[in-house]
């Protein structure tokens, strides 16, 4: 039994032994047992220093830990004895403030309703002169007006005073055509422009007399002037420019707007001509591009025509005949059978005239159809347009007109783009058929003298 648990001992120590050479060559060669042992005793060593070198850290740091804590817990008592002091204190002046405040009504007897009521007028009329024009050439002098409006004290005279004053400097200001210097937003940065003014009730700028919209500031980056995203044209634009080119002395029509700017930024929802044509949608497009063929087709024909007409005239003064024009056909004709009967003759030169009817009648049907199919088609806008209205009523309800105006403006300006084409187109057709007949009038004419000639004649 010995001798086989020494010879399991020495197999067990080769099989390690053989195990640690391959398996750390790198550090050195394990032959025994013994080696093995005292290899796994220094590892042991070695981690239990370790582990001790960091449980000593562990420690210090949890004492440093709690030292902090203590330290903070301090720190928050100090600070709550210090909130509970100021508390106090700020008691005790809140109840000092109190009690004054009720000595200060008390001797104030009747003047504090007085002054009540001067600091309640000041903070209205401050607001008034803020949403004034006239503020964009003054833009401080509602401060007095605020500070009075906002102090508990008592005012003094000077301010009392400088209500009236505002008061008689706004009166002086709406009967004023005034010129002066202000910043200018949305254009060149908000540099400083001449800006004229007309009261309360319009503001443009001198150079190009083009309309501002005035907006209270509400902080001190706020420029108050911006330029009308649209300006208006026609005769409130010739007004502005009549002011700014008038001279001292000169009387001339300037713009009043008595909404204070309202009406003046109401025209940027007026449409022009363009945007009133784009709410036409593809139908209008379609409307006018039959008004433009037709109408370039209809000026081509009047003079083509015109020129006809004139050729025609012309021919019948001269006794040769001539290609360039119907009559002259007409002549050459008769040349090629005036030694027939006159049944022929007739006949040959009434063909000759319905040969030239089609060349005077080009396009007339066109235009004819134009005139008829314009209308249609604004019919047509007008259907599809309400089919929107409904849709949107349908959708989104009957509460806010903005989302059926689409839809009824097209069904509108369709209506109008045709009655529009039509009416061009109509007397294009009118007055080319007119000339057309004219010249085919006197083709007959000149048709039936030729015959009545050549039965004369014959007929010696």
């Amino acid at each position: 039994m010995s001798n086989i648990m020494k010879n399991f001992t020495k197999t067990m120590a080769f099989a390690l032994g053989a195990t640690m050479m391959f398996a750390a060559p790198a550090q050195g060669q394990i032959n025994s047992v013994n080696d093995l042992l005292q290899k796994v005793r220094q590892d042991a060593s070695k981690q239990a220093a370790e582990n001790a070198a960091r449980e000593a850290e562990f420690k210090s740091r949890r004492d440093q830990q709690a030292s902090k804590l203590a330290q903070a817990r301090a720190e928050l008592a100090s600070l709550e004895a210090q909130a509970r002091r100021v508390q106090s204190t700020f008691d005790a002046n809140q109840n000092q403030v109190t009690g004054l405040k009720a000595q200060l009504k008390s001797e104030q007897g009747e003047f504090g309703e007085v002054f009540g009521l001067a600091r309640s007028k000041a903070g209205e009329f401050k607001s008034t002169l803020e949403s004034s024009m006239i503020n964009a050439q003054y833009p401080q002098r509602t401060v007095v007006l605020g500070r009075i409006a906002e102090s508990e004290a008592l005012p003094s005279t000077d301010e009392l005073n400088a209500i009236w004053r505002s008061m008689l400097s706004e009166i002086k200001g709406q009967r004023e055509v005034a010129q002066f210097e202000a910043p200018v937003a949305n254009r060149n940065d908000g540099a400083a422009q001449s800006v004229t003014r007309v009261g309360p009730f319009a503001v443009f700028t001198s150079d190009g007399a083009d309309y501002l919209e005035y907006k209270n500031p509400t902080t001190d980056r706020d420029i108050a002037l911006t330029y009308l995203g649209k300006q208006p044209k026609g005769p409130v634009a010739k007004a502005a420019k009549a002011v700014t080119n008038a001279g001292p002395g000169d009387l001339v029509f300037g713009p009043v707007d008595p909404t204070r700017g309202n009406l003046l930024k109401a025209l940027e929802r007026v449409p022009d001509v363009k945007e009133r044509v784009a709410q036409g949608g593809p139908i209008g497009l379609i409307i006018l591009a039959v008004l433009a063929l037709g109408s370039i087709i209809g000026v081509l024909r009047i003079l083509q025509l015109m020129a006809t007409s004139a050729a025609v005239k012309a021919q019948k003064k001269k006794a040769q005949p001539s290609k360039s024009n119907p009559l002259g056909r007409i002549m050459m004709a008769y040349d090629g059978v005036k030694d027939r009967d006159e049944e022929i003759i007739e006949l040959k030169l009434d063909e000759a005239i319905l040969r030239e009817s089609p060349k005077l009648e080009r396009w007339l049907n066109f235009l004819k159809l134009g005139a008829a199919i314009a209308p249609l088609l604004g019919l047509l806008g007008t259907v599809t347009g309400m089919i929107k209205t409904f849709q949107a009523m349908m959708i989104y309800g009957a509460g806010d007109p903005q989302l059926m105006a689409g839809g009824i403006s097209e069904a509108l300006v369709t209506t109008m783009l045709g009655l529009i084409a039509a009416i061009p187109l109509l007397i294009l057709h009118s007055f080319c058929a007119s000339l057309a007949r004219g010249v085919q009038g006197t083709l007959e004419e000149q048709s039936a003298g030729i015959v009545a000639r050549h039965v004369e004649s014959r007929r010696g």
